[in-house]
């Protein structure tokens, strides 16, 4: 117990540095809000509905909050502006919780098939690569055993990116030729997995979206390939996100999510931004779950998304 106790604590310390330009930025807004106020009034709300959306949580999610507060307010006859911050964290957490999809759990919790197959999607510049390999270290380090594929072949920097990352953590990664097809390198990378019995693997993908069809058509094409060696194919799609683009973000996740069926998200770089309310928003507005948020560069600063302590950390 006093160990479990140290690490959470340790992880917390981890979320908590990640998220201070966020959360400072979240403060001095809401204390400009109630300022000289003993009473939740329009006025606050109207306060705290700038605050939400100058913290890009986004304008739709941002008034489902203040409604949700209203409500509270007027079931509650009073509210003064002290309770404020905790209604307000009670809230966005019912919020996220909307959005779960069963328990997040961790990186040693048991995975519903073997190889459990994740392709990972993202424009490029996102962290998707690093993102990757932060992941491996992760399974890795919880006792699975990860392999990496290597398809995006139409980036040079993008295949060597990940074989650093796979000498790094100590994983095989598989490649092909630059300009090779990115569904043969999958099914490559499957067969391999199946014939050396791995538990994890992992499909990094071409992050072009100029052009939309292409993207859709071929993200389509590695799913079939891949469903032809482990049936149900990609058991997971994590589109990987900046946090620190704030609403640009929220563009990308509109068009991957009308490019492929994503089923979670990673949100990234959120150590070096104020725009931490960006996990909300497009939490919300695209109801898929956050699964990882990226706090640092070091490869225990990417995190399984813990919504009561990330809310808490911003808002606490």
């Amino acid at each position: 117990m006093g160990l479990f106790g140290l690490f959470s604590k340790e992880k917390k310390q981890v979320l908590d540095q990640g998220l201070q330009k966020s959360k400072e930025g979240v403060f001095a807004k809401l204390t400009r809000a109630i300022a000289g106020k003993s009473k939740v009034d329009d006025e606050v709300l109207d306060g705290l509905e700038e605050a939400l959306i100058t913290s890009d949580v986004g304008v739709e999610t941002t008034l489902n909050i203040i409604e949700r507060i209203e409500k509270r307010v007027a079931r509650d006859k009073y509210v003064n502006t002290a309770e404020l911050n905790a209604i307000l964290r009670e809230e966005v957490v019912a919020l996220l919780t909307e959005n779960e999809r069963g328990e997040q759990g961790d990186f040693a919790a048991p995975l519903p098939a073997k190889p459990y197959v994740i392709m990972v999607v993202g424009v490029n510049g996102v962290g998707k690569t690093t993102t990757i390999g932060k992941l491996a270290y992760q399974f890795k380090k919880a006792g699975k055993k990860v392999y990496l594929g290597a398809a995006d072949t139409f980036r040079a920097a993008a295949v060597e990116q990940l074989c650093i990352w796979g000498e790094r953590v100590g994983v095989p990664v598989v490649k092909q030729k630059m300009g090779a097809d990115p569904a043969s390198v999958a099914y490559d990378t499957l067969m391999s997995a199946k014939a050396n019995d791995a538990d994890v693997v992992l499909i990094d993908t071409a992050g072009r979206l100029h052009n939309k069809i292409n993207l859709m058509n071929e993200l389509t094409k590695i799913r079939n390939v891949m469903s032809k060696v482990v049936p149900d194919t990609p058991h997971e799609v994590l589109l990987v996100l900046d946090g620190s683009t704030g609403q640009n973000a929220f563009e990308q996740a509109k068009q991957f999510t009308k490019a492929t069926q994503v089923t979670s998200l990673a949100i990234t770089k959120l150590d070096g931004t104020a725009k931490g309310g960006v996990v909300i928003g497009i939490s919300d507005q695209f109801k898929i779950p956050v699964k990882y948020i990226g706090l640092g560069e070091g490869m225990e600063h990417l995190q399984v998304f813990n919504k009561t302590e990330f809310v808490d950390s911003l808002l606490g």
